[in-house]
This record gives structure tokens, C-alpha cells and sequence, in this order.
């Protein structure tokens, strides 16, 4: 794919983090390419970020025919830059685009438009932990005419934006309200798909929780209203006597890129993993025995966020002491402890020329358990110190 580059005349200035809502500060360019059945997709450019035209019958503006991804681009102990399993993006991007009738990309060519983007906004990869360089691939049809059909021509589209944490609690726990109202998606639908459409119908039920004091919702399945299925936008893990169980990709759930990484981490390491129907009644009989251990949400933009409490029809759960709504789930060690163990095996793992190779091997073959043997150490040091199990996700995959 021939790429051409524009590069910006005024540059901006790096901002600071702190404070900084997530997702409000962009890059200086952007890229774009488009899609018509003659040509299939041309015109792939990276330009100046600014504004974009559309005509007013566009199909995206009429009837959400429209799909996104996300992905983060970290700066590395050495400095370099890396993105997290990108072609694991490029592969749901294309199933949403089957699902909702758009043209598909090539998985080689959206990993060239990744990697020539990251390297020209390279310099805007924060380095403060925590941090990361936010990727938002989109597509939406623009054909401008009225009625409604199938997509003829489309937009894809790249910005990016350096980001600090997604909740304003940090790492600390959030309180969840299960939501026993208005469902999220069903199977059959649109749920396993990244379109515009599924984020939009749950910021009602979000904004219900947010004005009695909850950061997310809980969802159950549209069908017998029983079934965990998501938190928020994130998928959701549960820790039941020592099992992690997480609600099985039935249809109705995204199947997310951290929850997937997640569960072979885990595996490789021993943990038992249940991926299953899990009911709302055996979750509060868990909480109510002192069974369930952990409960954390997992997703590219808030990575891993513990759930410290969970209110259903009126009562409040707290789950775990360790995990009340005041107090971070240091365990016995506070985060400074955990931050320089974290440091030293993840600059022991890209200092070693012989791993890093292999990561890269394992990634260009589409094998994803690449970050496996290089968090070892991390994960056996945690482990062994009898550590929650959030900790080894946050600092493998922030």
C-alpha cells in the first residue's frame, strides 16, 4: 500500500497528563483512505488532523453504518515503541465489518497503516507510567443518498490520542451498578461487533448509575435477564473460590483483545479459567458466602479496573475486604513496591535480544501468547508474594 504523508506546518504542543480528560487531546495528523466497488480502497494519506466534510445524507449519519477499534501504543523501559497485539484489532475490525456490511482491510495493510502512523506520532507516546498512546480506527459509509441498502462507499479513518487513565479512580476500586433494566445487546444482534450503535443505547442506563454515585453498569443478557454479560464497555472477570470465571462469548458479548489476553495468561500460568453462563444469582450467593475473591473489568481503554463494589435492586455488595471502596488493594504491599518489581522484569524482558526476537516471531506468525515467557518473572513474583490477581494484569498489560 502506497501511503502518502503531509506532514503538519504547526505542530502542537505536548500536553501533560495530569488531569487531562481521557480521549480530549489529538495528535497532529490523522489518516485517511476510501473504498468504492471500482477501486476498492485508494487514497490512503496521512494528513494534519482537522475537521472533516460530509454530506448531509450521509449513510453513517442516518443509520449507523459505522464501526471503530482501539488499541494503545506504549513507550517501552528502552524508550522504543510498541503497540499490543494490533493484528488481534485488524482481525475484529474486519468481523464487525462483515456483521455491518462494510468493506474489510486486509489485515497486512492495516498493520502497514498502524505501524506508519505510530512512527510519524511517535513523539507523542507518553513515557509517565500508566500512559499510553490511544489508536481509534473507524469506518462509516458515506454514500449520499437516502434509503436504506448495503454501503457502496466508505471512510476509513486513524487518530490518536495520548492518554493517562481511563476512570477518574485510577487503579483504585469502582463501585458497579447491576443494571436489571435496559440490556446492552442480544444474540443475533450487534453485541460481538464494535459499532457505534451498542455504546450508544448504554450511556442511559450509564447515566442512571452515574447520578447515584456508580462509575459503570453491569449488564445481564437481553433475553433471560439473569446472565452476566459485560461491565460498561468492558468485559468482566470474576475470581470464585479460586476459579476465574468470565460470561462465554455467546454472540451477544465483544469478544475483547484484554479479556482473551487475560484468560491465556492465566491458563499458561495454571490458573483455572471458566469461561461460562455465569447468573446474577450464583454471583450475589458468591458475594453474600465471602466466595468471591476478586471482580475487575477488563478492556483496551481502562485496561484493568477492580470492582470494589456492586449494587443490585437497592443493596450494596462490597466485594472482598480487600477491596472496599476507600482503600487501594494493596494486600499487605503498597503500589511503590509492586511499581519497581513491575519495572525490573519488564526491563529485564526488552533487554533480552533472545525473547524479544521471539516475541516478534510469535507475532508475525499470528501466534498471540507473546507476552507470555516475558512476564514470567513478573507473574511468579506476584503470585508467590500471594498478590490479587488484578495486580498481575496491571502491569502486564498497561
Amino acid at each position: 500500500m502506497d501511503i502518502q504523508i503531509t506532514k503538519t506546518t504547526t505542530p502542537k504542543e505536548k500536553p501533560n497528563l495530569d488531569g487531562i480528560a481521557f480521549g480530549t487531546v489529538f495528535t497532529d495528523h490523522m489518516f485517511l483512505m476510501d473504498y468504492t466497488p471500482e477501486k476498492g480502497w485508494h487514497d490512503a494519506r496521512i494528513v494534519p488532523f482537522g475537521p472533516i466534510s460530509l454530506h448531509p445524507a450521509t449513510t453513517a449519519l442516518h443509520y449507523g453504518a459505522e464501526i471503530f477499534e482501539g488499541l494503545k501504543a506504549y513507550r517501552r523501559p528502552d524508550g522504543q515503541v510498541q503497540m499490543f497485539r494490533p493484528i488481534e484489532n485488524a482481525r475484529r475490525m474486519n468481523s464487525s465489518a462483515d456483521r455491518m456490511c462494510l468493506p474489510q482491510i486486509p489485515e497486512e495493510d492495516m498493520l502497514q497503516i498502524l505501524n506508519t502512523f505510530v512512527k510519524l506520532e511517535e513523539s507523542w507516546v507518553p513515557s509517565e507510567p500508566a500512559t499510553s498512546l490511544y489508536l481509534r480506527p473507524f469506518m462509516f459509509g458515506d454514500d449520499e443518498h437516502l434509503g436504506v441498502h448495503t454501503v457502496h462507499h466508505s471512510v476509513f479513518m486513524l487518530i490518536a490520542s495520548p492518554v493517562g487513565s481511563y476512570y477518574a479512580e485510577g487503579i483504585n476500586p469502582v463501585k458497579i451498578m447491576i443494571e436489571d433494566q435496559d440490556v446492552r445487546a442480544v444474540k443475533g444482534g450487534t453485541g460481538y461487533t464494535k459499532c457505534g450503535g451498542n455504546y450508544a443505547a448504554s450511556t442511559r442506563a450509564g447515566e442512571r448509575a452515574a447520578q447515584q454515585g456508580y462509575s459503570q453498569v453491569l449488564w445481564l443478557d437481553g433475553v433471560h435477564r439473569k446472565y452476566i454479560e459485560e461491565v460498561g464497555a468492558m468485559n468482566v472477570m470474576f475470581k470464585i473460590d479460586g476459579t476465574v470465571v468470565t460470561p462465554e462469548l455467546s454472540g451477544s458479548i465483544l469478544p475483547g483483545i484484554t479479556r482473551k489476553s487475560c484468560v491465556e495468561v492465566l491458563k499458561d500460568m495454571g490458573i483455572p479459567v471458566e469461561e461460562r453462563l455465569l447468573s446474577i444469582d450464583e454471583l450475589i450467593d458468591a458475594m453474600e458466602t465471602g466466595r468471591l475473591e476478586e471482580a475487575f473489568g477488563c478492556g483496551t481503554a481502562a485496561v484493568i479496573s477492580p470492582i470494589g463494589e456492586l449494587c443490585y435492586k437497592g443493596k450494596k455488595y462490597p466485594v472482598n475486604g480487600r477491596f472496599s471502596s476507600n482503600n487501594n488493594p494493596t494486600h499487605g504491599k503498597g503500589l511503590s513496591h509492586l511499581d519497581e518489581d513491575a519495572v525490573f522484569f519488564a526491563r529485564q524482558a526488552y533487554t533480552d535480544t533472545t525473547k524479544a526476537k521471539k516475541r516478534r516471531e510469535k507475532e508475525l506468525n499470528r501466534q498471540p501468547t507473546f507476552l507470555h515467557s516475558i512476564y514470567k518473572g513478573l507473574f511468579f513474583q506476584i503470585i508467590q508474594e500471594e498478590k490479587p490477581l488484578i495486580y498481575c494484569f496491571l502491569f502486564v498489560l498497561r
